[in-house]
């Protein structure tokens, strides 16, 4: 059984008091919650201030991008080791908007991939297709591409620590969701990608996650599916009460 896997990507949101704030009222609305994993991804300059409320407990801390050196003349970035530095335990790669508005190659992705690896910290590698992906019927390719690309060079047992994170492009923000059924279809091939790329075992094994205007309302139906062992939230995670109930669902 693949353990349940909820994050919430607070995007460019939350001060550093807000920021605080949410994160308390997490920690309290989940301490009886213990089969499932818990993770929020703050902005970079909350970090710090969310580690402080939430560092060793069940709520794990991710930041929403890195770069991938230690160190050096990269104005403006963040390193995998000063991510750790700062509580980290995951780190979201590949997001939708990093590809779509700054460019990012499944090359460059991939860097970032291995360099987290190599620092300790566990890549959540996003994937997903846009809606003129899907109407010209590119799909399966582009979730090809952007696995086999973002996953090259790992061995099985970094596969361990790698969760994926399927979201479609057309979803996210928009308040439209793929269905269960669509949804389920994207992760059983995706988990056949894997299969083919590395074991049935380590295919067997690795979470992978819905994204794309997830919320209360849907997050049951979404989870009931064979191949969906988690959700990557956004703006639903910017509100407690909302959160919870997702980190609760019922499947």
């Amino acid at each position: 059984m693949r353990r349940p896997f909820i994050a919430g990507n607070w995007k460019l949101h939350k001060t550093l008091a807000e920021s605080r704030d949410l994160a308390q009222q997490l920690f309290v609305g989940t301490a009886d919650v213990k089969d499932r994993d818990i993770v929020i991804a703050p902005v970079f300059t909350a970090l710090a201030a969310v580690n402080q409320v939430v560092g060793d407990t069940h709520i794990g801390l991710a930041a929403q991008n890195c770069y991938p050196a230690d160190q050096g003349a990269f104005t403006g970035e963040v390193s995998p080791a000063q991510l750790k530095d700062a509580g980290c335990g995951y780190v979201i790669i590949g997001h939708s908007e990093r590809r779509q508005l700054f460019s990012e190659t499944d090359e460059f992705i991939n860097q970032k991939v291995l360099k987290c690896l190599e620092t300790g910290l566990n890549p959540i590698l996003c994937i997903g297709e846009t809606l003129e992906e899907r109407e010209t019927d590119q799909m399966l390719e582009v979730l090809t591409r952007q696995v086999k690309g973002g996953l090259a060079g790992l061995t099985a047992e970094q596969m361990e620590r790698i969760v994926i994170a399927y979201e479609p492009v057309w979803a996210i923000g928009t308040g439209k969701t793929a269905t269960d059924e669509q949804a389920q279809e994207a992760h059983s091939f995706i988990r056949g990608l894997v299969q083919g790329l590395f074991t049935p075992e380590v295919a067997a094994a690795v979470r992978i996650l819905y994204g794309g205007s997830v919320k209360p309302g849907n997050v049951d139906g979404l989870m009931a599916q064979d191949d969906i062992d988690g959700a990557l939230v956004g703006g639903a995670s910017l509100n407690a009460e909302d959160f919870l109930r997702i980190i609760k669902f019922q499947s």
